[in-house]
């Protein structure tokens, strides 16, 4: 599915020295910018880094503040098609909105990881049978999301132990396959020095992740909400073995999903991801809080949060084929204020739900 910018009522601007902010692990607010370790910011820095350097004719272009208007124009008339239609949209998409959300979207792991680690840990009797390593990588299907899911990812993987590794499918209606090369590309090469750094600036300069640890990163330009359980099957066991858990995430998607679909065709689309993912696995879902993520239903025009819906499908429709393990109705992911980007960027209020595959719902 597409994604739009954040609301006005939902974001708030933090002038970058054309830079911008994030958001804490599990707390509503994010702590003042004097209390993040340097490191931490040092590392914001360098992810911001990797869209500057992938998007520098991009965010240099003449034509970048019109055809971030067009996109957003069309967004606003929920022209979908028309904004994520070509690549130069999709650019200017990614380099505008997605560095902010990357950031997010790496702390909200960091915040999770003691669930994520439980993903990729193999137990002795499974070690024993194939005499691989303890310890699988972490797979992730990114259900309408490309550009800030994979830097996100990859950002976080950067700073876990070394004997995690991840790989990832993302799967989006628009064509964000140039934008995912790209991208893949600017995380796994050192940034561009001048030819006067300094020794020490030069053996610093290493890139975000090291591509032995970020392995598949694979794109599929498809409609979710149209795959048969054999597709969607296929999806979920791309780069792994068909019973380890995987990650899904609904990163502001699934109000999308709702409006796109409808709710018979959303409820179809979560009622087959829940038969098909492995038990263990978790869903991991973002999106605007409060009245901002509400959906339309019925000829009553009633409208429902996006939340309640997906929760009436997964812990009641779906009998007790998830669990949820942590929520958050409003968070806010702040910027500190050292941080360097071309354009200014904002801070992002956001909620977040964390659900568990406790079993396939076809073993009813």
């Amino acid at each position: 599915m597409v994604k739009k910018p954040p609301s006005k009522s939902s974001s708030k601007k933090t002038p970058i020295k054309q830079t911008n902010p994030v958001k804490p692990e599990g707390s509503s607010e994010s702590k003042p910018a004097d209390q993040i370790p340097i490191q931490d910011i040092a590392h914001q820095q360098k992810v911001l880094r990797v869209f500057e350097n992938s998007f520098t004719s991009v965010l240099s272009s003449q034509n970048f503040n019109s055809t971030l208007q067009e996109v957003k124009t069309a967004l606003f008339n929920r022209e979908f098609d028309k904004a994520f239609g070509n690549e130069d949209f999709l650019e200017a998409y990614a380099s505008r909105w997605s560095p902010t959300r990357a950031l997010c979207y790496a702390s909200v792991l960091t915040g999770i990881r003691s669930h994520l680690y439980g993903l990729s840990e193999r137990s002795a009797a499974e070690y024993a049978l194939d005499n691989r390593g303890g310890q699988d990588p972490l797979r992730v299907l990114a259900i309408g999301g490309a550009a800030a899911e994979l830097v996100a990812l990859g950002s976080f993987l950067s700073q876990q132990p070394t004997a995690l590794t991840g790989s990832i499918t993302l799967v989006d209606v628009g064509p964000w396959a140039g934008v995912v090369t790209t991208l893949r590309t600017g995380l796994s090469i050192a940034a561009p020095l001048s030819k006067y750094a300094s020794t020490a600036a030069q053996a610093a300069n290493t890139p975000l992740v090291e591509s032995t640890r970020l392995g598949d990163v694979i794109f599929k330009q498809q409609d979710v909400l149209s795959l048969s359980r054999d597709d969607l099957a296929a999806l979920i066991r791309t780069n792994g073995a068909e019973h380890q858990p995987v990650l899904v995430t609904l990163f502001f998607t699934l109000n999308e999903l709702f409006t796109a679909g409808g709710i018979g065709k959303t409820t179809a689309f979560l009622l087959k991801l829940t038969e098909m993912v492995p038990p263990g696995s978790l869903l991991l879902v973002i999106d605007s809080p409060g009245s901002y993520s509400e959906t339309t239903v019925g000829k009553e025009a009633k409208r429902y949060p996006t939340q309640w819906l997906l929760e009436k499908l997964l812990l009641d429709t779906a009998g007790d084929a998830w669990e949820k393990i942590e929520s958050q109705d409003s968070a806010w992911f702040r910027l500190p204020p050292d941080l360097k980007y071309p354009i200014p960027l904002e801070d992002m209020r956001y909620q977040i739900h964390l659900y568990r595959a406790t079993r396939r719902a076809a073993e009813d």
